[in-house]
């Protein structure tokens, strides 16, 4: 008996351990299969964004193959050692949903002899149009090291090489980085590999750019003073200024319309352009000023007076569901000034506006927006328009009244700790301060029909929309704006501009002069506005995803360094341990029972 219950315990045994055996290599051809991964991080950081998962699987975007070859795979210290696995991770992602489309190599840069190496490295740096070396000073082996490091790739595409990614910054010939300033930079870039990464395929294959027209004739913006911004634009979108001349086909061709801080007040024939341009489903783009502020007397006299900017756009964009008021929005959350004779150094400046973010795609996760001297924005109509806020005021904000005086010493009245509105935490105290209208309109001149235009057959006058469009406000004109200098031609037939800071959307160049660097989000704001209204939506996500890699607490480390490193080592023991004195009371028990029926007597047949 004791036998057959042995027997009995082993088939079950055996049984137990092929199924787990079969389950487990079931598992594993599923996984190898499907190769499915599970991110458990809460910023989803392993994870590529579904508009990315969408481009690469989507063969009208790229239809041939595209190659990577990343110069990443020397002797290279652990930090870039580490990311040049992230960017590997990231690629292999990308090949999951492109397949055979995406091809990447890694390729070193001092495998071979002098002359190769020297022949390579001068072919991806291309006169400094390709891959910018990055030249870090460090510590091996007791002395200091100096290793210059390629840390970027090109793709290639239909057998052309096609563009080039900086992976990370480059540095200047001669000035090495000390290693210690290379996490920062590695953070940042693995925040941005994703749209880095996505960006230069879309680079690389687009045949075709929407065409975005920058309005001129009415006081704005020049070429000059929205180079910056063009140059932004430009990798994805071909721009070019337009002046409207009263032709009915001045707007044709264009998919998008930008008016950059117009000055001057629009004629009806112009406003009849722009309205038949919205008509047929363009998207307009409206940065604008309210009041007009002598910054210099303000500078001098420590007061100044504002007067309101007649252009008759804003009476046009009413009707499209936008309200620009003819106020300033001020907010605690604010960058600062220096004022003459005043107690503090810095002054909060509450006209300088850090904008909050909204949940919309444009601006979500942004830096703030800093927008000098902006009006408030509201929305206006019968509900019939999709209506949203793109950027606001926080919660310890207000308004001024209309045209306001502006004085220097205003800040002064409100203590260390300035309170604009009874209760700072309201979210109602928001102010607009862009705001973005969508779906079908109708024409401003619906009930007032330019005459001109009205008998002339040609015109085929719209009177509300054949498709819908997207009209955006920004209560802000001049933060498009860049500084720029004028160098005379060799022929001396005219002068070349260049911006004079060519990061002076990224860093606010007053604050830099002040002795303190501000960072904005103005850059990509642009980019964000220029994608989510033509509908460019496959890098709109990347461009504001947060990566939060927080730091070590090198003061936490020192205290509790002791205490963890005897759990580390403590820890698998006891867990061993335990789990042998368990398997022992397993066996103790299960011999007891085989011991128990043994004993047993058998019950005697009679005959």
């Amino acid at each position: 008996m004791a036998t057959k219950s042995k027997r009995t315990q082993n088939i079950f045994g055996w049984t137990f351990f092929i199924i787990v055996a079969v389950g487990l290599v079931f598992l594993s051809i599923i996984a190898y299969v499907t190769n499915t991964r599970f991110d458990m991080t809460e910023d989803q950081r392993f994870s590529i964004a579904q508009s990315t998962k969408d481009f690469l699987s989507d063969e009208k975007n790229f239809p041939n193959r595209l190659n990577f070859k990343i110069y990443l795979d020397d002797d290279l210290p652990a930090e870039i050692d580490n990311y040049r696995d992230a960017v590997e991770d990231k690629l292999k992602e990308f090949k999951r949903y492109a397949g055979d489309r995406i091809e990447f190599e890694f390729k070193a840069t001092n495998s071979g002899t002098d002359e190769e190496n020297r022949a390579l490295q001068e072919g991806i740096y291309g006169k400094g149009r390709g891959i910018i070396p990055l030249d870090v000073l460090y510590q091996k082996d007791g002395s200091q090291t100096q290793m210059l490091v390629w840390p970027g790739a090109t793709i290639d595409y239909e057998g052309t090489t096609t563009g080039v990614i900086q992976l990370l910054p480059g540095t200047k010939s001669g000035k090495p980085i000390p290693f210690n300033q290379l996490s920062n930079m590695i953070e940042n870039s693995t925040r941005n590999l994703e749209y880095m990464l996505i960006s230069a395929i879309r680079k690389a294959t687009q045949t075709y750019k929407k065409r975005i027209g920058f309005l001129q004739g009415h006081g704005e913006l020049t070429y000059q003073e929205t180079q910056i911004a063009r140059n932004v634009l430009a990798p994805f979108f071909n721009t070019k200024d337009i002046f409207l001349n009263d032709s009915l086909g001045a707007l044709d061709g264009l998919d998008g319309l930008i008016i950059a801080n117009p000055r001057q007040k629009f004629s009806n024939k112009d406003l009849f352009l722009i309205d038949q341009f919205v008509m047929k489903g363009g998207n307009l783009m409206c940065f604008m000023d309210a009041l007009d502020l002598p910054v210099d007397s303000l500078a001098t006299q420590g007061q100044s007076h504002t007067t309101r900017i007649e252009t008759g756009l804003d009476n046009m964009l009413y009707d499209y569901g936008l309200k620009l008021n003819d106020n300033y929005v001020i907010d605690v959350n604010c960058a600062p000034i220096i004022v003459p004779y005043a107690k503090q150094s810095f002054v909060p400046w509450f006209f300088y506006v850090r904008s909050t973010a909204t949940k919309h795609p444009i601006s979500r996760n942004l830096e703030p927006v800093l927008l000098k001297y902006a009006s408030e924005v509201q929305f206006v109509g019968d509900g019939s328009l999709v209506q949203s806020p793109i950027l606001t005021s926080s919660t310890n904000s207000n308004v001024t009244g209309l045209a306001p005086l502006v004085s220097l010493g205003m800040p002064m009245n409100y203590g260390q700790n300035p309170k604009l509105v009874d209760n700072i935490d309201n979210e109602e105290n928001k102010k607009c301060l862009a705001g973005l209208s969508e779906g079908n309109f109708k024409s401003y001149f619906d009930t007032r029909l330019e005459p001109t235009y009205a008998n002339n057959p040609i015109a085929k006058i719209l009177k509300k929309s054949i498709k819908e469009g997207k009209v955006l406000l920004v209560g802000n004109g001049r933060f498009l704006r860049n500084s720029y200098d004028s160098i005379m031609k060799r022929d001396s037939t005219g002068f070349l501009y260049r911006p004079k800071i060519a990061s002076e959307l990224v860093m606010d160049p007053e604050s830099g002069k002040n002795g303190f660097q501000l960072y904005t989000g103005n850059q990509d704001f642009i980019q964000n506005v220029a994608d989510y209204m033509l509908g460019e939506s496959s890098v709109l996500d990347l461009r504001s995803k947060q990566i939060d890699i927080h730091k070590l607490d090198n003061e936490k480390i020192k205290e509790n360094a002791g205490f963890y490193k005897t759990i580390n080592m403590l820890l698998p023991c006891l867990i061993i341990v335990i789990l042998a004195l368990v398997f022992a009371v397993i066996r103790k028990y299960r011999y007891a029972q085989t011991k128990q029926i043994a004993k047993k007597p058998t019950k005697q047949v009679k005959n």
